[in-house]
């Protein structure tokens, strides 16, 4: 073999050596497709499919109010199914549930989906958010539907933050002050010592009528 021959070999070989090199750097920690979001719980019974399931509690972890439950749900059977409740099992918690417009049950139709949670859809909603469970961990939810019946998975416990700002709840409204904790400026309140000294009972400036200089302010 020529020597041009030869050098043309070893380039060849360190191209492919430069190109593996570079694919394995990019499958690393940084690799773009590492950056995705991570399963959500799933699970399939029969014609029911139960996908991205979460419960997103308050995006404070020391707030108060509700949290809700997220998921969507696909209904391959040839039926309508109606979601009856929807349970967290060892817990004391309560979930509400309401169609996305106007009253009535959540029904998932044949050959369709429902989802769960987000602007203009339907709603999960569990009350006390803290019955729900610490964030980070797992909690067992339930579904009882009219045709399948139960159907059980679990549902990671995570902030209304990131990926689900979107489906979290509405936090509690701040405390507005009642009337006897703006009602400070009493009569009483605005009179110096000395004036309160000199009326013993208090009576005698309380029902005394405005002088004229008051008056003509007024």
């Amino acid at each position: 073999m020529s020597r041009s021959l030869r050098h043309g070999a070893f380039a060849a070989t360190a191209l492919v050596f430069s190109i593996a090199a570079l694919s394995a750097c990019s499958a690393g920690n940084d690799a773009q497709t590492l950056q995705v979001r991570p399963d959500n719980a799933a699970t399939a019974v029969d014609s029911i499919k139960i996908q991205n399931l979460n419960i997103v509690t308050q995006p404070e972890p020391d707030a108060e109010g509700p949290a809700v439950i997220a998921a969507t749900l696909f209904n391959d059977g040839p039926k309508r199914e109606v979601v009856e409740t929807i349970a967290l099992p060892g817990t004391n918690a309560t979930v509400a549930l309401k169609p996305a417009k106007g009253k009535g049950p959540l029904v998932v139709p044949a050959g369709g989906r429902l989802i769960i949670g987000g602007k203009d859809n339907a709603s999960a909603v569990i009350e006390n958010g803290r019955q729900a469970g610490a964030n980070g961990n797992v909690q067992n939810v339930a579904f009882t539907f009219s045709e399948t019946g139960e159907v059980s998975l679990g549902a990671a416990i995570v902030p209304a933050t990131s990926f689900f700002k979107d489906f979290g709840p509405s936090a509690l409204p701040s405390a507005k002050p009642t009337p006897s904790d703006s009602a400070s400026g009493t009569p009483g309140a605005s009179e110096t010592p000395g004036e309160q000294s000199g009326s013993p009972s208090g009576e005698a400036t309380d029902t005394a009528p405005p002088a004229d200089g008051a008056a003509a302010e007024h």
